[in-house]
């Protein structure tokens, strides 16, 4: 009898082992993808702001605003859009069959429309004297930046994993 026992415990300890094993690498491969649709949709959103910040838009905006600083303002929409990528890419590749729809593109962009909305309504709680200016031209500003974020995850994700 204590021979099988033995015998059991150690096949039950190599399955834990194994199953702890694949654990850790299906983590390392999803963290794997996070990080290259974080890197790629934070990519994007600073290039689409980087272009708005150039034009005469922008530079009447920041004034209105008091933004004086142009490189801080760059560097700043950087660190947002890799938050907000990281936040849309983590979501697509978690809740993958969740969100509606079968084209991944199309699922990117409505999570990179949803934090646009939770983004918005989080800035017109901060100062609702001057909510429906900040609603109106941020939201204005904030779609072409969304919108490149949310093509560029879901392309990548569609070009390199596929569509499930």
């Amino acid at each position: 009898m204590l021979p099988s026992l033995l015998r059991r415990n150690r096949w039950t300890a190599m399955e834990t082992q194994a199953t702890a094993r694949s654990k850790r690498q299906a983590s390392h491969e999803f963290y794997k993808k996070l990080y290259k649709l974080t890197g790629a949709g934070g990519a994007a959103f600073w290039i689409t702001d980087f272009v708005i910040s150039v034009s005469p838009i922008a530079a009447k905006y920041r004034a209105a605003f008091s933004i004086s600083n142009l490189p801080m303002a760059l560097v700043e929409a950087l660190v947002g859009g890799l938050i907000i990528g990281c936040c849309v890419s983590y979501f697509l590749l978690r809740f993958f069959d969740k969100v509606p729809t079968k084209n991944p593109i199309l699922k990117a962009l409505i999570l990179s429309f949803v934090a646009m909305v939770i983004i918005e309504v989080l800035s017109t709680l901060v100062n609702p004297s001057n909510a429906y200016v900040y609603l109106l031209i941020d939201t204005g500003m904030n779609v072409p930046r969304f919108l490149a974020l949310g093509i560029v995850v879901g392309y990548l994700y569609k070009r390199l994993y596929g569509s499930a």
